[in-house]
């Protein structure tokens, strides 16, 4: 894949988690919103979760839209810097159906465990 190929594709990635990570914004305004209007006690409510579990989960959806916007970023600098694809650990490429699977992926897979740690 050339660059301006790679250029469109983490645009497109970016623009696709920008929106989901808007939409989760979103769900987490109103749900303040719906807490803010009620006495409810979900806390011991046996019909289902209760709402600060929900926003616990949405922001957790959220923060993680925001880590994958960030990396996103990230690669678009490599890419114009010319080191997208090389991995920042070892600095041997990394394989293209990781990059394709992955486009944000900064190591490559023999390195990934490493950086988890």
């Amino acid at each position: 894949m050339d660059s301006s190929d790679t250029e469109a594709v983490i645009a497109r990635e970016r623009a696709a988690t920008a929106s989901r990570a808007a939409a989760l914004a979103r769900q987490v305004a109103e749900l303040a919103e719906v807490q803010a209007h009620t006495t409810h006690d979900d806390e011991h409510d046996p019909e289902g979760v209760t709402v600060a579990y929900e926003r616990a989960h949405l922001q957790g959806l959220l923060a993680g839209a925001r880590r994958e916007i960030e990396a996103l970023d990230r690669a678009a600098d490599r890419l114009e810097a010319g080191t997208y694809g090389r991995c920042r650990t070892c600095g041997e490429p990394i394989g293209p159906e990781r990059l394709d699977a992955l486009p944000s992926a900064e190591t490559c897979i023999a390195c990934a465990p490493r950086r988890r740690r």
